[in-house]
């Protein structure tokens, strides 16, 4: 009986959680399909008021730009977020070997970088005048591959890992990358998981970067598009307020906010299923047999 009233419990608070999770999303939906006009006056609703796609048509008034920028955002994240993944397990893998001499050192190093940094004008000189990186993919990538959280996190993992399993594998004549390569990682599948989404996060909502590093348009990644996107519309706007020219019809500042919204995190929302089933794969795997 206590079983079946936790059971119930669990499931109803799943379920309300799951509630709030979806309304803040029917409501970017419909008030990204409401005329400007309507949001301004009655606020945000969960039905459309008055039916608009006014925001979604300036929002792919150029396809081709939004394709390309669709296009460089997705490469992006795919190439940071497998080399960051690799990095990442490698340089936690380093630090979870207790016969690793210098891993206390190298582990202070890390976490001394987490406190203090150089400040933004070095690193931008660094990577323009230094690296060159300016006006390149690798702009984009190089920045985000580490994160010392991840790093941290992925050790304590690791470090969970029986070494039964090492020595065994040592005893076999496996050197260490073999080791790393054919046990290690299989049995991270769920840290590498979710360092992984959290990696392909940032790399998918990055947009600082392409705004220090990047000036052409055939790099610029979907967030910093819609974001010059929102500013040439404000820029707009405001110039029409000075000027007293008065619009046909209202520029979809809220709406179109909401349908940048919508584009940005619709490919994520898709994805997520997919990529969710790893992260209980493999939770069970690496039991030393007695």
């Amino acid at each position: 009986m206590d079983r079946l009233i936790f059971a119930a419990i669990g499931y109803v608070s799943i379920a309300l959680l799951s509630i709030l999770c979806i309304v803040p999303f029917i409501l970017i939906i419909s008030s990204s399909l409401t005329e400007e006009s309507r949001i301004v006056l009655e606020g945000y609703k969960f039905f459309p008021s008055e039916f608009s796609t006014e925001a979604y048509k300036i929002l792919f008034k150029y396809p081709d730009q939004l394709i390309q920028a669709y296009t460089v955002t997705i490469l992006v994240t795919l190439a940071g977020t497998l080399v960051g993944l690799f990095l990442t397990a490698m340089t936690a893998y380093c630090l979870s070997r207790r016969d690793f001499k210098w891993r206390n050192q190298f582990s202070f190093f890390f976490f001394f970088t987490t406190l203090f940094s150089g400040g933004l004008v070095p690193w931008y000189l660094m990577m323009v005048n230094y690296l060159h990186l300016k006006d390149t993919p690798l702009a984009l990538i190089i920045p985000l591959l580490l994160n010392v959280f991840y790093i941290i996190v992925m050790k304590s993992f690791m470090s969970n890992i029986p070494e039964a399993i090492v020595e065994s594998a040592k005893i076999d004549g496996a050197g260490d990358f073999l080791i790393f390569m054919r046990l290690i990682l299989p049995l991270a599948k769920p840290a590498l998981a979710t360092i992984g989404l959290f990696l392909a996060l940032g790399y998918w909502n990055d947009w600082y970067n392409a705004l220090l590093f990047v000036s052409s348009e055939n790099l610029m990644p979907l967030q910093y598009y819609l974001y010059k996107m929102l500013g040439n519309l404000d820029g707009i706007r405001k110039a029409m307020a000075g000027s007293g020219a008065v619009a046909t019809t209202p520029l979809p500042s809220e709406g179109l906010k909401m349908a940048m919204t919508i584009v940005a995190s619709g490919p994520i929302l898709i994805a997520y299923p997919f990529i969710q089933k790893y992260f209980v794969q493999g939770l069970t795997i690496g039991a030393v047999k007695g």
